[in-house]
């Protein structure tokens, strides 16, 4: 195998860690410590908010009227797109019973989480798509209680594109919050009296680390960093779409990487050139993002062959990737490692992010290896049941108890025992030597 690096990164997610684990740290004890009025204090210090933070509906009537229909039209749309793609994951999993003994019956039985904190960063950029991802996906699942919370926007609570897709997705209560803060309130069900059972969504590597030191106490939905782009390119490869997809992404922020695969070295070579031009023309925000994005984080790796393209790509396991590649149908078969895939150069992940219908929220910094993004999955708990008749009793109980004395536990022997002398006097079955130690 022969992997040349083009472009080799300077830094990884992990480097750049810094004091987020103290400060969070310092900010939950507070906040279990002090409760809302902690909160309170916290918004106002970092985010300059003292209104409500619970959102009443004649506010968000007020802050949304003004949005123009075909605003509206669009969130609606994309919402819908992925709340259809949501109930076609719920259709694919169901209840189930099975009896694979005479007697013994065993089961699935699908169970919505009670409530659900989504979280909506609005920082660099109002993400109005990370609203309905998380809270479309939790009602498509059934929960019951869908809480909301998003950084006041320019000191006017919630930015109103934000909050119209919290409404239209379903959210049930709605929070200006942003930040550790909205993420422990949600945990402790502050400012709501419903303590959330999972918490989702993007946000800075505050809120991430957040969500990871309450796990736990509720679920998350991933370990979160900051978002990844890979693109895999042979020599079909359009090098200024390439590039542009590249630097699509590396907006999000200065630690966001981005990285090339491919077996052509004239496509490597001409993304190599395209990048810094296009970062050049972005707007200054995006721009400054950019630009140490492909400083810190941005790799080109030169490979020999599709086989070795699809052996670097797992092992990177991206958030995002795109497959710009003949025979489409060769890489969806074959590679494993990755939070969602987007095939051919028609199909990109900006189209993903905001409209398509699978959803946005993914797993980064390799936990694409080992878990997938959010889904319906993530707010279903697949509880088994078990039920048996005295046959089927006959039949277990016997098993149960010798595997019980062969593992030392005469006490869970011993369960079986009194239900054989119940149902089968005198039947004379094996049930183990007993456990004398």
């Amino acid at each position: 195998m022969t992997v040349t690096y083009l472009k080799k990164a300077e830094k990884t997610a992990e480097t750049e860690a810094g004091n987020a684990r103290k400060v969070v740290d310092d900010m939950l004890a507070a906040i279990e410590k002090g409760g809302e009025a902690a909160v309170r204090g916290y918004a106002e210090k970092l985010d300059k908010w003292t209104g409500e933070i619970v959102v009443g509906e004649e506010e968000i009537a007020r802050r949304t009227a003004q949005i123009p229909q075909s605003i509206k039209d669009d969130i609606a749309f994309a919402a819908g797109q992925v709340r259809s793609f949501a109930e076609a994951q719920m259709r694919s999993v169901g209840d189930f019973a099975i009896e694979p003994v005479p007697g013994l019956w065993l089961g699935q039985k699908l169970v919505p989480v009670k409530t659900a904190g989504c979280y909506v960063p609005t920082g660099r950029y109002a993400h109005i798509a990370s609203a309905y991802m998380s809270i479309a996906t939790a009602k498509a699942a059934g929960v019951k209680t869908v809480i909301a919370c998003s950084t006041p926007f320019k000191g006017e609570g919630i930015h109103p594109h934000v909050l119209y897709a919290m409404t239209v997705a379903g959210a049930d209560i709605i929070m200006t919050l942003g930040g550790v803060q909205a993420i422990a309130s949600m945990a402790y069900g502050l400012f709501t009296g419903k303590a959330a059972d999972i918490i989702v969504g993007p946000g800075n590597k505050f809120v991430a680390e957040a969500k990871r030191t309450l796990f736990g106490k509720v679920g998350i939905d991933v370990f979160a960093g900051p978002s990844e782009v890979a693109v895999l390119a042979d020599d079909t490869a359009d090098p200024m779409i390439v590039a542009t997809d590249l630097v699509g992404q590396m907006e999000h922020g200065a630690e966001s990487p981005a990285w090339l695969i491919t077996s052509s070295r004239r496509v490597a070579d001409d993304v190599a050139r395209l990048i810094p031009e296009l970062i050049e023309k972005l707007p200054p925000t995006a721009r400054g993002a950019s630009e140490a994005a492909w400083r810190d984080y941005g790799e080109i790796v030169l490979c020999d062959s599709r086989e070795e393209m699809a052996e670097v790509s797992d092992s990177y396991a991206s958030e995002h990737l795109e497959v710009h590649c003949d025979d489409l149908d060769w890489w969806l078969e074959n590679l494993v490692n990755y939070g969602s895939l987007f095939l051919g150069e028609e199909t990109n992940v900006a189209f993903g992010d905001k409209v398509s219908g699978p959803n946005h929220i993914l797993p980064t910094k390799f936990a694409a290896r080992y878990s997938a993004g959010l889904s319906v999955h993530k707010f279903l708990k697949p509880l088994t049941w078990q039920k048996m008749n005295r046959d089927g009793c006959r039949t277990i109980a016997p098993v149960s108890a010798r595997i019980s004395r062969l593992e030392g536990m005469e006490g869970h022997a011993r369960t079986s025992d009194v239900r054989m002398e119940k149902y089968a006097p005198g039947s004379n079955v094996d049930l183990g030597a007993p456990v004398r130690d």
